[in-house]
């Protein structure tokens, strides 16, 4: 996710977003055996020793206890999603297999090391062994059976779960591509499948997200490295495209959706040139192994929906749907709304994309959040400070103190709450209008401004 800020509260923890966070190819064999997922177990790694600090503690692991402690749930009965006729209500699952700063700053403050800004030099800088400790803590513990639980209680239906790259455990039986991550650190993929086994558990339907690729497909520190965008060079397009059709294969039946990519940078001039081959290629790849019943999801890589249009849509195409990202703090200009405005923008946002989706793909407004500074402490990367405080670049217009606008939401005014809950509507109105949405993201603070039941409304029609 690009961008976040502010928080939730579906019943019982949802998610802050943007407060600060308490702590096409050439041959290729493919000779693997499919994985062998037992739903809800361990790791099929060794664990063992006992921390439960989840924001990089370093201590050796034990099972979670919140996995044992759910195994008595009485588990619901899973059934299909229905796509196009259902609503997808869901949250992301965001800093849990692929970090991001802003999310878990603990993690990268503890390293005591401000050149270590993302996952590839959080692998780079540290001793290996110490690197995975603090991850395999982090994985075993961020997120456990109990989330998906309280999930399903908070009447969502769907995950978006990211993953990267790295943590795909493809070999070269399977690629006649690189299969090297160094330096990231793997070993991200048994958490994976423990938690697509919770999600069939307890009915929860997963959208996995490809959200790091090779080279980095937007320069973005959640893509796994900050700096170039390199994607489109060399073989790391082909690469992704043999990395995808891995996951297909050997984990398509665990999961309802999977997104190809996470934000390519389309205003790129080299990833433009490549991004709607490569859908096309890596939808093909999908279905070659994983036939139709699995979904695939693209995006508009920033150029729009309008950009895709009769893009990868039926009958050349079966089972694709579009994401779309509606944040508004990154630019200046959004920054300059007023609270009507930014109302306001959401509900264009929700003409668009029903245009769109009543002629092309079905359409999931894939992350949001109720954001209207970039005040969270290194939202925009590690060290690098905020557009709305004049921290962020000099020069450059400033709106104002980001006291009582990120933090602990206590200090907030009620006529602040009062906005938030409005403008969780009007984002939440743009999702239902078309197949759904997913609220950027899961883990963070009570709010009180976010009802119990996401299909509650206080403001109906406010985007009439």
């Amino acid at each position: 996710m690009r961008l976040a800020s502010c928080s939730l509260r579906l019943p019982l923890l949802l998610v802050l977003i943007f407060g600060t966070i308490a702590n096409g190819a050439q041959n290729r064999c493919r000779l693997l055996p499919r994985q062998q997922v037992q739903l809800g177990t361990a790791p099929q790694v060794p664990l063992g020793g006992s921390s439960n600090d989840t924001s990089g503690g370093t201590g050796s692991l034990e099972p979670s206890p919140t996995s044992s402690s759910s195994s008595s749930a009485v588990t619901p009965t899973f059934t299909p999603f229905s796509y196009g006729k259902d609503i997808i209500r869901g949250v992301n699952l965001g800093g849990w297999f692929v970090l991001e700063p802003w999310i878990t700053p603990s993690i990268f403050e503890n390293t005591n090391n401000s050149d270590i800004v993302d996952e590839y030099t959080f692998g780079q800088m540290l001793d290996p062994d110490y690197a995975l400790d603090v991850l395999q803590n982090h994985w075993d513990t961020w997120i456990t059976e109990d989330d998906f639980i309280a999930i399903r209680a908070a009447g969502l239906n769907h995950v978006r779960m990211q993953i990267g790259y790295w943590s795909v455990p493809i070999t070269s039986d399977y690629t006649n591509y690189s299969t090297s991550v160094s330096p990231y650190i793997p070993g991200a993929w048994p958490y994976l499948l423990r938690a697509l086994g919770w999600a069939r558990k307890h009915s929860v339907h997963v959208i996995l997200d490809l959200h790091g690729a090779p080279g980095s497909q937007n320069g973005y520190d959640n893509s796994g490295r900050r700096g170039d965008a390199d994607w489109a060079q060399g073989t790391n397009v082909n690469r992704t495209i043999d990395i995808i059709r891995f996951i297909a294969d050997q984990i398509g039946g665990m999961i309802d959706v999977l997104e190809l990519l996470n934000e390519p940078a389309g205003y790129q001039s080299d990833i433009h040139a490549v991004i709607g081959d490569y859908w096309q290629a890596a939808y093909q790849a999908v279905r070659d192994v994983a036939g139709t019943a699995l979904k695939v999801m693209i995006g508009d890589a920033f150029l729009g929906v309008d950009n895709w249009d009769g893009f990868l849509t039926s009958p050349s195409a079966q089972g694709v749907l579009m994401d779309y990202h509606e944040y508004q703090v990154f630019n200046y200009n959004q920054l300059a709304f007023s609270e009507d405005e930014h109302i306001s923008s959401s509900c264009q946002v929700l003409d668009m994309l029903q245009s769109y989706a009543n002629s092309n793909l079905y359409t999931v407004s894939g992350e949001w959040s109720n954001a209207i500074t970039d005040c969270a402490k290194w939202l925009n990367g590690r060290g690098v400070g905020a557009r709305w405080d004049g921290s962020y670049q000099s020069g450059q217009q400033v709106f104002g103190s980001c006291n009582g606008y990120s933090g602990n939401s206590s200090t907030w005014s009620d006529d602040y709450k009062t906005f938030l809950r409005k403008y969780w509507e009007s984002q939440v109105a743009i999702g239902e209008a078309v197949q759904g949405w997913v609220f950027w993201t899961w883990k963070g603070i009570r709010g009180g401004w976010i009802p119990q039941d996401p299909t509650d409304r206080m403001y109906p029609d406010i985007c009439s």
